[in-house]
């Protein structure tokens, strides 16, 4: 007899939706400012903020310690954690390393036409939002979403479910993800530049898999993170903490 499948209704499953959507809330709250830097995760506060049970929440709280937004603590519990700039800068630069083999190995497989062609609508959306003379919250919008597109569209590309793994990890963490100071960007009169330059490195790396090029499309990736390590550094010198407030996690030198 073949195993019964867990339904909607399963307490099992039911448990693990909550503790998903809570791990989701819990993210949010962290990067919103909503749980400061450092500060102890009070359970039972949470519990009633979310309105679920202490069994999700702890599986919810247990997985942000893996993706690192919290720590344990000798005592028992969680707080929120603090990065340096260079554990930030490490991460960009762990994301650009990956992303740059994801390229390589799909230029040197060969990706599919069906991929190729839904990557290469994907940048011609992208070209329409930065057609605009000038980008609103909106538009900002409308690129983090594509962008992240298209990002993921070039990690599966490499056929590699190791690869897809490891970068959904490295992107959790606060400012590793491709748009991970694109809406500080956009209080820059610079900022639809700088988006132009990084369209361009996408269109770049996407010509170089079609052309099996495998060197140049890693090359060009890891160059293409190099944007975010110069948008971290303008962060910290911004103090923006109203356009964004996780970058209270980022510990200040000194």
């Amino acid at each position: 007899m073949s195993p019964t499948l867990p339904t909607a209704s399963d307490p099992a499953d039911s448990g693990g939706s909550q503790a998903v959507k809570a791990q989701l809330r819990l993210r949010e709250m962290i990067l919103a400012g909503e749980l400061a830097a450092g500060a102890r995760i009070a359970e039972l506060a949470i519990v009633e903020r979310l309105g679920v049970s202490r069994t999700p929440i702890r599986a919810a709280l247990m997985r942000l310690e893996q993706e690192g937004l919290l720590e344990s603590l000798p005592n028992g519990g969680y707080a929120v954690r603090t990065f340096s700039e260079r554990d930030v800068s490490d991460a960009i630069e762990l994301r650009g390393t990956v992303e740059g083999l994801a390229a390589r190995l799909a230029a040197e497989r060969g990706a599919s036409p069906d991929s190729l062609r839904e990557a290469s609508a994907c940048l011609q959306q992208i070209d329409e939002v930065l057609s605009r003379p000038a980008l609103d919250d909106d538009a900002f919008l409308g690129y983090v979403t594509l962008n992240r597109t298209f990002h993921d569209l070039l990690s599966e590309m490499a056929g590699s479910g190791v690869i897809v793994r490891e970068l959904e990890r490295v992107m959790r963490l606060p400012f590793a993800s491709p748009s991970g100071f694109v809406v500080l960007q956009s209080n820059s009169p610079q900022a639809r530049d700088m988006l132009i330059v990084a369209q361009d490195q996408h269109r770049q790396v996407l010509d170089a898999i079609e052309r099996r090029e495998g060197s140049r499309a890693e090359a060009i990736m890891r160059e293409h993170s190099r944007i975010a390590q110069r948008n971290l550094r303008e962060a910290m010198q911004s103090h923006d903490l109203d356009r964004m407030p996780a970058v209270r996690l980022i510990r200040q030198p000194g």
